[in-house]
């Protein structure tokens, strides 16, 4: 009967022995398998290595006896790099470190693509590990190739203390084993590949100041970056379906004429946006999405339209002092004539006043003429020692009449023996020019019936200062900071460039001075140009 059952003939102890042996065969057979099966179990593209060896090594421990195991991968410059150590407390080689491909035992299976069984008491056997693993005491080391079909991933390394040989089924189970983990491993870095394009894609997408939205053939939108979704956020309910609806007309003619498509758009808050749509085509050349490009053009027309006006600006001051000159010689002939005809009058005579007034004009008109010229003269602006009281009288002798009309009062608060200062006047009548004017459309705006500009000289340490004071409409805080910024201006288009006050800045700076502003709103401002009586050494002189 035992015989029949066993197919061995031998007593009762052969068979209970053998039967013990075929149950432990067994146990093993099935502790592999629920290995192979966690690995399998566990292949997932966004799991670590580390995880996946982790949930596989207590097992493996009860399988098959190690002391030491290491995983090497190769890395992109083809050299092996070690990526994982089991017991951590073993780890006499960092993390990361790299295997030297000369006289390696790890290279050199993964290079033949064989099993290497060596002992490291062998003292003819010499590689470039056997210190290291040495250093573990290690007897012996077994070295096993990890590949993907024809594809080299790295090895795998297990150690023992003692001289143990491994056995034909422990082989075969552990090269199904690194089989297993080759596709664990290269489907995590495939993953990583992918990740790391992903994010390199999402960083760039994200990082474009303008606006990109990318729709899919219903009209409906699949993504958008960061400046997208901060201008729809802070524009209004009615800006917001203007855009939308001119952006989404757009994307689907461009869907029914696969072209890259183009719009102006113009929004009720005078805000304009350039949109741009691009057909995506897969590889049949069909379309499957459109990305929409939307760039703010606001600023940049603005700065384009505030440069044409001072251009035009520019021209109209070369042809007011062509003017200016064309003027002075029938200008010459008025005064010459009236002085005549005033000496030659008493002072009884009913003709005298008439006479007086028209020299009186005339000198006025010499006086404008030449502010006029002087301030629109092109030549290289020389540095000398100059009156600032001067320039004031030579600014008001070109502005007073526009001021006094506005009814505008004109307060002079100038000290008499101020030190002369080194510059070109005609740039600090340049500055003076720009504070009145703000000083004057400040007022225009007010409300206040008794509008007055009050301008004061004075000499403070080694500066001397001017002040140009109104008490009309002021600045609000928030804006105080930005004044001097290039193109800033509260005026519609036709009647301020935004350079004013940044002009002045720069050539206050470059008489190594500053201009300061102190304003509070509805209630007037006062801005204080500070000059040294001596420019330092360090200071630039341009023209």
């Amino acid at each position: 009967m035992i015989a029949q059952l066993t197919g061995v003939k031998s007593s009762k102890k052969s068979y209970y022995t053998e039967l013990k042996k075929t149950v432990e065969q067994l146990k093993k057979k099935n502790m592999q398998l629920e290995i192979m099966n966690e690995v399998m179990k566990n292949i997932k593209v966004d799991m670590p290595l580390e995880d996946i060896l982790e949930n596989m090594i207590d097992k493996l421990r009860v399988l098959v006896h190690f002391n030491h195991l290491s995983i090497l991968l190769l890395r992109d410059n083809n050299n092996l790099t070690l990526t994982n150590v089991y017991p951590d407390d073993n780890r006499y080689m960092k993390i990361g470190s790299v295997i030297s491909n000369e006289h390696s035992l790890y290279f050199s299976a993964l290079k033949n693509r064989q099993n290497i069984f060596q002992q490291l008491n062998d003292s003819y056997a010499s590689f470039y590990e056997k210190e290291y693993l040495t250093d573990l005491r290690l007897k012996t080391i077994l070295v096993l190739p990890i590949y993907s079909k024809n594809k080299k991933i790295g090895v795998l390394s297990i150690g023992r203390h003692d001289e143990s040989h491994w056995s034909i089924d422990d082989l075969a189970f552990l090269e199904q084993l690194t089989g297993h983990l080759a596709v664990s491993i290269e489907n995590a870095q495939l993953y990583s590949e992918v990740l790391r394009a992903k994010q390199k894609w999402e960083d760039t997408f994200k990082a474009v100041d303008d606006m990109i939205i990318i729709f899919d053939k219903d009209i409906n939108v699949l993504q958008f970056n960061d400046s997208a979704k901060t201008f729809f956020k802070i524009i209004e309910k009615s800006n917001f379906f203007i855009l939308e609806e001119e952006c989404k007309t757009l994307v689907r003619e461009t869907f029914q004429s696969q072209k890259t498509g183009y719009k102006e758009i113009h929004l009720q808050d005078h805000t304009t946006c350039e949109l741009y749509t691009y057909p995506v085509h897969n590889n049949e050349q069909q379309v499957y999405g459109v990305i929409a490009y939307i760039k703010d053009v606001t600023e940049k027309r603005r700065m384009a339209v505030q440069l044409l006006h001072s251009g035009k600006l520019a021209a109209i001051g070369e042809m007011a002092a062509g003017v200016a000159h064309e003027l002075n010689s029938p200008l010459t002939a008025i005064l010459g004539n009236s002085q005549l005809l005033l000496r030659r009058t008493t002072k009884v005579d009913p003709t005298y006043p008439l006479l007086n007034d028209i020299k009186n004009c005339g000198d006025r008109c010499k006086r404008i003429i030449k502010s006029l010229l002087t301030f629109s003269r092109q030549d290289e602006y020389i540095f000398d020692f100059c009156s600032l009281n001067e320039a004031v009288e030579q600014v008001l002798n070109l502005l007073r009449y526009q001021l006094e009309k506005q009814q505008i009062m004109i307060k002079l608060l100038l000290q008499e023996d101020l030190p002369l200062i080194e510059g070109s006047q005609q740039q600090i009548e340049q500055i003076i020019i720009n504070l009145l004017l703000n000083a004057k459309d400040a007022l225009e705006l007010s409300s206040e019936k008794n509008k007055e500009i009050i301008i004061k000289t004075s000499l403070q340490s080694n500066e001397v200062h001017l002040s140009v004071m109104d008490n009309g409409i002021g600045i609000e805080e928030n804006r105080l900071s930005k004044i001097f910024y290039p193109f800033h201006t509260t005026k519609e288009t036709e009647k301020g460039t935004g350079l004013g006050l940044s002009v002045s800045i720069g050539i206050a700076r470059t008489h190594g001075g500053t201009i300061e502003v102190n304003s509070k709103l509805n209630k007037g401002s006062t801005f204080t140009l500070k000059l040294p009586l001596q420019l330092s050494n360090d200071v630039e002189v341009i023209s």
